[in-house]
């Protein structure tokens, strides 16, 4: 008997919980994305219980942390000062033949083995040429690397320009860098203490 592949297992997997109601496919009924995913009924529950679990085991059973949640859009200056809008972003490369998108460290890692995350676009492009890196789809040529950028962006206002534009929150732990100073004086905290958080961050993919 064959033995299964990952992919093969993991679709079972995907089937079993779907029919259980523990994850839906996202907006399935309208073709939805592959990469997004809603909790059902079973799995808002579990998602539940396992928040409460960690939450009084690493907060209320503490007094050396505390708790927040900070907003999902803030100003875009918290993103650049922290670096996100200059450097928050994936090497994309394009087929040149069925127009598919990559990764072009991921493609490179699994040609040579090794890490390419964090490689300069143009070394990148180079690799790639110099080791015939090629489409995984259809097998056409590449382009050269670009930046992708991993945050969503958005307008907060009632106009669209460069002056509104703001971001989805990438990760949760910058509302705790911000609002430190704010918590330590309210709650009366002594260093060294935590700060907990618990909420949805948003990334943007390559491949979606």
């Amino acid at each position: 008997m064959a033995r299964e592949t990952e992919s093969e297992a993991l679709k079972k997997l995907k089937s079993l919980c779907k029919r259980r109601g523990i994850i839906f496919p996202g907006s399935e009924i309208y073709q939805g994305f592959a990469n997004q995913w809603d909790w059902g009924p079973l799995g808002v529950e579990m998602c539940r219980n396992v928040r409460e679990i960690w939450w009084k085991r690493f907060v209320t059973d503490r007094e050396d942390m505390v708790g927040l949640d900070s907003s999902i859009v803030v100003n875009p200056k918290v993103w650049e000062a922290s670096g996100h809008v200059e450097n928050f972003n994936d090497p994309l490369v394009d087929c040149k033949e069925c127009r598919e998108r990559f990764r072009g460290d991921n493609l490179l890692a699994d040609k040579l083995g090794g890490e390419f995350e964090g490689h300069p676009l143009d070394e990148i492009t180079q690799l790639i040429a110099e080791h015939d890196v090629r489409c995984p789809k259809c097998g056409g040529a590449l382009g050269e690397a670009k930046k992708f950028d991993l945050m969503f962006k958005t307008h907060v206002g009632s106009v669209e320009d460069n002056a509104s534009v703001a971001y989805l929150r990438p990760e949760t732990a910058q509302g705790i860098f911000y609002n430190f100073a704010l918590v330590q004086q309210s709650m009366r905290m002594r260093v060294p203490f935590g700060i907990a958080q618990i909420g949805k961050a948003f990334r943007n993919e390559i491949t979606t």
